[in-house]
């Protein structure tokens, strides 16, 4: 069965028992899981939602979560990103920046593509040249426009030379831009596609099916499974049947819901994924009502924290401090835990003269707990003195309206690098600036880090840079949501690595036991 939804179900699940269904219970409440050490061998087949019909398998255009697994199923980066959301080496062995920090030296290690060539500098110059084409749009080209192309340089087929066009101490975070893969020099044509990835194509079917095969001669290392196949079920209860009922062994993208009812299961272990994605309200400093600073530290001071997550999360999370990155490198963890002050908020609203007034929470479905936290925060500014109305939006122009528009909107974000987070959300001229934070000392200090080599120097100007963002900043960041795996318990050597980093959905790694 290549392709399921819910009505493909309605068989599989009539069959099964209501035991089955709910989950069957194991001592001490814990995940069902009877994998055992690693072991070669065996088809796992892993559900996602796709695409439909006009799936590709070109890596510079992936943009969901299934595009993105099967992308690192057949590709590499020179970079990804570790459990801590920092830049780890991958087909790149080692980089050196000059003393300038506007040239970097990238040495290949010894790796191969599927049809046994060598992954050459050639090859990752033309691949960063064919995301960086000006008539294209491929989603690494923001992160790789720091990159001075025409000035860059192969030295020898394994020693790439990158000019890039500042001082740049964090280039390794650009290495590990999100769908920034490499590919064979010339390659356009991705039907039967060559990688140097731990699998190897072996069939495709847009929107319904990839089957890939073992890559033995992988540079990490060769995957313990034989085959690999990815299967499409774009709706959760979809997925999360097809695994009860023995269609596949992995169901990605599981609710809190979900994973509260079979966290005791034997037909299903639950796996979690912490700090993969922020939720969120944001507020616009550059207008009324969020450029009084009262009136937003009030609005920090209403939110409990603890009930959000346990609301809208389920459970599934851990409450946020109004930062970024919680647990990631660099992230300040030094700062006091807000706590929800409900005398103090309503003496700074009296204070910021907003007593009475009503405040729009723009919110929408296009993202999962969107709408129900804007609810839940509703109910939680009562009796402070203000009023909060939540209006939901169109959710496929959400995102570009509430750049632009109102005071006050709700917010979600994946896991990336802080300072990636800084250039892409905080600085004055940043293309998604929602809060409309523009601070030229911010500015100043975001140069700052990017000029200081020393690691512990450079996480000292970012801890500076959150103290900052904490005291005066406009996202109220409540909480970070756990991402949700399910698998059969015979699966083992599934990571909890956020979302989006190197560990998630990496089946090289995984096996059957």
């Amino acid at each position: 069965m290549h392709s399921l939804n819910r009505r493909g179900f309605l068989g599989l699940t009539a069959g099964l028992s209501v035991a089955a269904l709910t989950g069957c219970g194991t001592a001490g409440g814990r995940p069902a899981s009877t994998a055992s050490a690693p072991r070669a061998g065996g088809r796992l087949r892993a559900a996602f939602a796709g695409g439909g019909a006009k799936e590709v398998l070109d890596p510079h255009l992936a943009n969901l979560f299934v595009e993105a697994a099967r992308s690192k199923a057949l590709y590499d980066k020179l970079a990804d990103l570790g459990p801590d959301v920092s830049a780890q080496p991958r087909l790149a062995e080692k980089w050196e920046p000059d003393a300038t920090l506007t040239r970097w030296r990238i040495t290949l290690r010894q790796a191969a593509f599927h049809d046994g060539k060598p992954v050459r500098a050639d090859d990752v110059l033309a691949s960063y040249a064919r995301i960086l084409d000006p008539g294209r749009a491929f989603r690494a080209k923001s992160s790789l426009a720091l990159i001075d192309l025409a000035n860059s340089r192969a030295v020898d087929d394994r020693t790439v030379e990158f000019a890039v066009k500042r001082p740049f101490v964090e280039f390794p975070n650009v290495l590990a831009a999100f769908g920034a893969y490499i590919v064979p020099a010339g390659a356009e044509d991705f039907t039967a596609p060559v990688g140097s990835g731990p699998f190897r194509f072996v069939s495709f079917e847009p929107g319904r099916s990839v089957v890939l095969k073992r890559n033995a001669d992988y540079w990490d290392g060769a995957p313990h499974l034989d085959e690999l196949e990815f299967v499409i079920a774009n709706e959760e209860s979809a997925r999360a049947n097809a695994l009860l009922g023995g269609q596949v062994e992995y169901a990605h993208d599981l609710t809190p819901t979900t994973a509260r009812s079979h966290a005791a299961s034997d037909r299903m272990a639950i796996h979690r994924a912490p700090n993969s994605a922020v939720q969120a309200f944001a507020m616009k400093l550059d207008r009324p009502p969020f450029d009084n600073r009262d009136l937003r530290e009030a609005m920090f001071l209403l939110a409990d924290r603890p009930q959000l997550v346990e609301s809208v999360l389920a459970g599934s999370g851990q409450v946020g401090n109004d930062l970024f990155g919680k647990g990631y490198q660099h992230y300040a963890d030094d700062i006091p835990q807000r706590t929800r002050d409900l005398d103090r908020a309503k003496f700074l609203i009296r204070r910021a003269g907003a007593e009475g007034l009503t405040v729009k929470l723009d919110t929408s479905t296009a993202a999962a707990g969107m709408v129900e936290a804007a609810t839940v925060f509703a109910d939680q500014a009562r009796g402070s003195g203000l009023t909060i109305e939540v209006v939901t939006g169109n959710k496929d122009s959400y995102w570009s309206d509430t750049l632009k528009n109102g005071s006050m909107s709700s917010f979600r974000s994946g896991a990336m690098p802080i300072e990636t987070h800084f250039a892409q959300r905080l600085l004055t001229g940043s293309g998604t600036n929602v809060t409309k934070w523009a601070r030229p000392e911010f500015d100043a200090l975001y140069d700052k880090a990017l000029s200081t080599v020393d690691e512990a120097e450079r996480g000292a100007v970012y801890r500076e840079m959150q103290r900052s963002l904490h005291a005066e900043g406009g996202y109220l960041m409540w909480g970070f949501a756990d991402w949700i795996v399910g698998a059969a318990p015979n699966v083992g050597g599934i990571s909890t690595a956020p979302a989006n980093t190197l560990d998630w959905a990496r089946f090289d790694k995984v096996w059957l036991g």
